[in-house]
Parts: structure tokens; C-alpha cells; sequence
């Protein structure tokens, strides 16, 4: 038995911004099938709207459409397929890598590289394939991610779900899907920051300040926020940052000078080349700079080689903060209870499903921080 809703469906990427002119995305109904062996019927209760969601709207990054858009969200399950676990009324954060817990990266303990996984994401099916939604005129939109997060209901793997306390505001848990995960799980399993760490965070917007709190609750001793909205450096001085700096071709060198020749730890989360080649020249002899940000394809980044050897240093990739969702989302949200992970800091506009094209005009121009659309 099908489920009517209402999405968010990117119909065009590339449409120029102002998008509340443009309109990328159309809110649309939708028939949802119900769930299969295995997967869940979520009632999506709030879904948070991320760069990686506007990299698909600007076209540099690809998807098959018409999506069914968002990867960021928590919400309530409905309907349980067999096999799953989880029963009607449990509270859940979406993950927006759908693990199989078989393949071999599963197996060794890296579910953010699940191969069956990414292989859904990239034909925009779910974990076990095939589409869930039907539109009025029966065409079949994507899900974006395995989650299709802008939408009153989505169906999903039980693989991308972890279930949470139910008192948790699905307004703040909806940001440990992807903000959250991505952002500390580069400071603390990525970067692996330690304490008296000097660390320096390049971009400011939800996972940005996600690894800032994160890199504080680590013990940093000093601790460096960089970028181009000052209103983000101010929440980053609130937030713990020690020192802050103005992104630009000077933020090198003054990131050094504080550093005292550079970061230990460098976090970049812009996914902008040319930043990532500052994060790099910004760290220290022996050590580590970690990217979480989504560059467009084309781009290539340029080092210098020598470096990499003569200065033991590291550049690392962190995808889903280098997460096991199930072991650390509990986690994070213990942290956030105990005031050790403030991130309902984080959470700067709230948005009526309606708003979404409104709301890709905020992210665009760096207005927002983390905005949430609560349903």
C-alpha cells in the first residue's frame, strides 16, 4: 500500500542563483511505496540542508534526476519491512551511507566506504535497489544519498538508520546525520586531535563548527578559525575558538604565525581546491590535514611532492567524519546531553519544507550556518 507525500524534487541542476527565483527544486506530491524486507517507513520530522545537497543543485556534482533531494535528517519510523529491528514509533537519525555491513570495507570497520553502498548512492536507488517514488505523471524520482531527507515521508535502508533517545528535539538530531558525523569524526577519528594540539578549521558552516567543537572537546590548546563571513568567526570565538582569521591569501600566513609555524591539525571543510591548498601550507612539519569537503570533479589539487616525505606530513580524506554511524551517533549525542558537543549552536534557521529554494539562496551566499526544514 503506497504512502502519498510531499518532496523537495531537483528537476534541473544548474539553474543560477537566486534559486527562490530560478526554483530549482519543486515541491511536489509523490506516491511512496510501502517498505520492503528490510527497509523503513520514515515520517521525516527534520531535515537539514548541506552543501553536499547544493553541490547537486549547482550541477557540480551529478546525480541521476529527478531527485528526491536532502541526506540530513532524523525523523520517526512508520513502518518496519522484516528483518529490520526497529519497530513503529522509533526515533531515528538517517546516515547518508547506507552500509551492507558484508563488503569488505564493512567488515574491516569502514561502513563510510561501503562499496554496495556507494554504488546505490551513485545510481540514486536504495541499499537494495530500485526506486520508491512515483510522481503524478509516473516518472520515477531518485533518492538522494539512500535518504531523500526533503520529503513528509521517505523510505530507507534500515541500514542508513540508528535509532535514538526520544527525547532528543528531531530538530537538533537530524544535524548528527551529516554535520555532526562528518564534522567531529574529522576532528576525532580523522585528525585524531589530541590534547595541546594546535588545530585550525578552514570554512565555518555546520560540519566546519562541528569539528571545532569536536577539536575543543579533544583538548586543543590552540585553536584557529578560519573564513570569509565574519558573523561565522564571531559564533566560532563563542564556540572556543582561540583565535580567529579572515579567509584569504593572507590566512597562511597568519594561521603560522599563531601556530607558531603551523597546525598540528588542520581540518578543511570547504571543498574549494585552492583553500584545501592552504589548509596544507597551514600545518606543521609532521603533521595532519584532513579534507571532508566535496571538490567538483574536474579539479585537481597541486602540492609539493617533497613534503610529503621530507616533513612526514599527511593529507587525509574523511568521508562521514571516517564514522560508524551506529557506534557514533549514540556517542556524539552523549556528548551534546553532557555540554561537551553544544551543537544545537549550530541550528541558525528554521524552514517550512515550502522555503527549501529560500534557504539554498542562504547556504549559496554563506548566510547560514545550519538551517533545518521541520516538518
Amino acid at each position: 500500500m503506497s504512502t502519498s507525500t510531499r518532496a523537495a524534487v531537483l528537476v534541473e541542476s544548474g539553474r543560477p542563483a537566486p534559486y527562490a527565483s530560478s526554483r530549482p527544486l519543486e515541491v511536489m506530491p509523490l506516491a511512496l511505496e510501502a517498505p520492503g524486507p528490510g527497509e523503513l517507513l520514515i515520517r521525516v520530522r527534520a531535515a537539514g540542508l548541506c552543501h553536499s545537497d547544493l553541490s547537486v543543485v549547482n550541477g557540480s556534482r551529478l546525480r541521476p534526476l529527478p531527485m528526491a533531494l536532502g541526506h540530513e535528517a532524523a525523523g520517526e519510523v512508520v513502518e518496519a519491512g522484516q528483518g529490520t529491528g526497529f519497530a513503529p514509533g522509533d526515533h531515528v537519525v538517517l546516515a547518508f551511507v547506507p552500509a551492507c555491513g558484508h563488503c569488505p570495507h564493512c567488515a574491516a570497520g569502514r561502513p563510510a566506504l561501503c562499496g554496495p553502498g556507494a554504488a546505490a548512492n551513485g545510481d540514486g536507488t536504495l541499499l537494495g535497489g530500485g526506486l520508491r517514488f512515483t510522481a503524478a505523471d509516473g516518472t520515477r524520482p531518485r533518492h538522494h544519498l539512500g535518504v531523500s531527507a526533503f520529503s513528509e515521508y521517505t523510505v530507507v535502508s534500515a541500514r542508513s538508520a540508528v535509532k535514538i533517545d526520544p527525547e532528543l528535539p528531531f530538530e537538533i538530531a537530524a544535524l548528527f546525520g551529516c554535520a555532526v558525523l562528518t564534522g567531529a569524526g574529522a576532528a576525532f577519528h580523522s585528525a585524531r586531535v589530541s590534547p595541546g594540539d594546535g588545530v585550525a578549521v578552514f570554512g565555518l558552516g555546520g560540519v566546519g563548527l562541528a569539528a571545532l567543537l569536536a577539536a575543543r572537546a579533544a583538548g586543543a590548546s590552540t585553536l584557529v578559525a578560519v573564513d570569509v563571513v565574519e558573523s561565522k568567526l564571531e559564533l566560532a570565538r563563542r564556540l572556543g575558538a582561540t583565535h580567529t582569521v579572515a579567509g584569504g591569501p593572507d590566512a597562511v600566513e597568519a594561521v603560522r604565525e599563531i601556530t607558531g609555524g603551523g597546525a598540528e591539525k588542520v581540518v578543511d571543510t570547504t571543498g574549494v581546491v585552492p583553500v584545501l591548498e592552504q589548509a596544507y601550507r597551514a600545518t606543521a612539519r609532521g603533521g595532519t590535514t584532513v579534507t571532508v569537503g566535496l571538490p567538483d570533479p574536474s579539479r585537481e589539487l597541486t602540492l609539493p611532492a617533497l613534503s610529503l616525505v621530507a616533513e612526514e606530513r599527511t593529507l587525509r580524506g574523511s568521508y562521514l567524519g571516517s564514522c560508524v554511524p551506529r557506534r557514533d551517533v549514540p556517542r556524539f549525542v552523549g556528548m551534546y546531553r553532557a555540554g561537551v558537543l553544544p551543537v544545537d549552536a549550530l541550528l541558525s534557521h528554521r524552514l517550512t519544507l515550502d522555503e527549501v529554494n529560500e534557504g539554498f539562496d542562504r547556504l549559496h551566499t554563506g548566510e547560514a550556518v545550519r538551517q533545518v526544514i521541520v516538518m
